[in-house]
């Protein structure tokens, strides 16, 4: 128990930064003060802690059944951020009821499109989404700010760069628990180096609360404005998107068989997750495609430590002062442990696509487009700056444009009838009517 709980506690810091991301970056646009900054960070907190509990436990309704975590969708972020501008935040909460339902409503739906989701195209998803994310974590690697002068600094990436040693030392060297303990022990050591050059703030542990209870409608009741909603909805079907490929990466490290039940019940728990992050006044929840790189690193692939994680998330978002010590993590170690995590993500999707023909021209042409554009569109997302909002949301995000290229492609080049197949089929009608004919 006490391995599991401290493999929990791992896959916690892995996703911990990216979480709290999220309501910093929305907090600070909709001008929050500290008070109600400190509410949506522990409340946002205990809500990844309940839905990641309803993704983990399979129900007749709900629930997955697999080692996720899950966390604020960062995709997100600046919808929010606008419908809260614009429209006041009880909009912004009514469209992420609303996007909950939708999701709760169509997984029925979703789950349907298995078929959509052979190797090649899971492999590319899976390829994008560990290669798109490795500029957040070279981001981190820097400082976390780009535009910081500071950004790049030696003692960052001195810090960073250790922190990686660090991690491919222990997995390679180590044996038994230790070995699997590889990122939280590269974290927790980066994090002393990084205090001992004072590089390390507890002030942000000073200033927090002992104690917090998430509260229903705490920034305001919830109002359904149509062009939110609608906007929240095209986020919910890209997280959808991400998610399906999360699942399928995380049933291959397993060996477990995603069926049509399966993704029903986790499109289920993930739209409850988005109802109730609506409801105590939080965000729209989706699985974390960070921890997938902690499965398949420390080869613990059981439910067991991601309840603990669950749990400690739970207690951390009821602790606030407790909870922000996770904060005190610097970017560099942070960014030194993604690299690696996002590098293993990308690499299980590459190790998805050797069951694909590539012989076949046409599995060739959907792999390289489709990872082609997700990377480019992560590199430079301005290229779509001239299309509306609206769209932007969807056009921006790497994974969500890899993914629907390489479903589209795959049924244009795969599952439509080519062309000679269609023209043989048409001689063997015509000599058959022919010889009927003939008798």
């Amino acid at each position: 128990m006490w391995k599991a709980a401290i493999l929990g506690f791992q896959h916690l810091l892995a996703m911990y930064s990216g979480d709290v991301l999220v309501p910093l970056l929305i907090g600070g646009a909709l001008h929050f003060n500290a008070m109600q900054m400190a509410y949506l960070i522990s409340a946002d907190i205990f809500m990844c802690g309940v839905a990641t509990l309803l993704q983990l436990k399979r129900t007749r309704l709900t629930g997955i059944g697999l080692p996720v975590v899950l966390g604020c969708a960062v995709q997100a972020v600046t919808p929010l951020s606008a419908i809260g501008t614009h429209y006041g935040v009880g909009a912004m909460y009514g469209a992420i009821i609303s996007a909950g339902a939708f999701v709760f409503l169509s997984a029925g739906w979703f789950s349907k499109i298995k078929h959509l989701f052979p190797p090649v195209v899971t492999g590319s998803l899976i390829t994008i989404i560990g290669f798109t994310l490795i500029p957040v974590g070279f981001q981190d690697l820097g400082g976390g700010n780009v535009a910081a002068k500071n950004f790049g600094d030696p003692k960052f990436l001195l810090i960073g760069f250790l922190t990686m040693a660090i991690i491919l030392g222990l997995s390679v060297f180590a044996k038994g628990f230790m070995k699997s303990l590889a990122i939280l022990a590269g974290i927790l050591i980066g994090t002393l180096i990084a205090g001992a050059m004072g590089m390390v703030s507890l002030s942000a542990v000073g200033q927090a609360s002992w104690f917090h209870l998430p509260q229903f409608f705490y920034f305001g009741t919830p109002k359904f404005e149509w062009s939110s909603i609608l906007t929240m909805i095209l986020v919910s079907l890209t997280t959808m998107v991400e998610s399906t490929g999360v699942f399928f990466a995380l049933a291959e490290i397993t060996g477990k068989k995603i069926e049509e039940a399966d993704l029903k019940r986790g499109y289920r728990a993930e739209g409850i997750a988005v109802i109730l992050g609506g409801l105590f006044n939080t965000f729209p929840y989706s699985t974390f495609s960070e921890n997938v790189g902690v499965v398949q690193l420390s080869g613990v692939k059981t439910r067991k430590p991601i309840y603990f994680s669950a749990l400690f998330l739970i207690l951390l978002g009821l602790l606030p002062k407790i909870g922000a010590l996770a904060t005190v993590i610097p970017d560099s170690v942070l960014g030194g442990a993604m690299i690696v995590m996002f590098g293993m993500v990308g690499v299980q999707g590459i190790r998805m696509l050797q069951q694909v023909d590539f012989k076949d021209n046409n599995n060739l042409l959907v792999s390289a487009i489709s990872i082609g554009l997700g990377l480019g569109v992560t590199v430079y997302p301005q290229i779509f700056q001239a299309l509306p909002q609206s769209l932007q949301i969807i056009m921006n995000n790497g994974v969500v444009i890899g993914s629907f290229s390489a479903v589209i492609l795959n049924v244009l080049f795969n599952m439509m009838p080519r062309r000679e197949v269609r023209t043989a089929q048409a001689q063997l009608n015509t000599t058959a009517q022919g010889k009927s004919r003939h008798n």
